[in-house]
């Protein structure tokens, strides 16, 4: 019984080596994949900071769209920055959230034509 015990121990021994080798078979394919989703997720970080840094540079009279659809001109952007009112046509303003803005086209004016004029 003990010479049984001792050879088990012996084998034990002996197997511990190869099991730190598997140790880097198994976290290896872990890397490769953090890495891939690493630079995968890049361009989402990118639009997300480019989205961030066009609604924080908002101003007044700037021309937006927004996620539904509607354009309009800034009238106003809330003290705690949370809220934009925009002007849609010569009497409605409607208040949304900043976050609701797709786009900010800057203070250009909305008709081509009088662009040129």
């Amino acid at each position: 019984m003990l010479a049984s015990m001792t050879s088990l121990v012996i084998l034990a021994e002996e197997a511990a080596p190869r099991e730190q080798g598997s140790l880097w078979i198994i976290l290896f394919p872990l890397l490769i994949i953090f890495t891939l989703y690493y630079f995968m997720d890049s361009p989402r970080r990118k639009e997300t900071a480019r989205r961030e840094k066009m609604l924080k540079e908002m101003k007044k009279n700037d021309r937006v769209a927004t996620i539904g659809g509607i354009l309009g001109s800034v009238v106003n952007v809330s003290t705690d920055g949370k809220e934009v009112t925009l002007k849609v046509d010569d009497n409605t303003r409607i208040k949304f959230r900043r976050s609701a803005i797709a786009e900010v086209f800057g203070d250009e004016p909305a008709d081509p034509a009088a662009k040129s004029s």
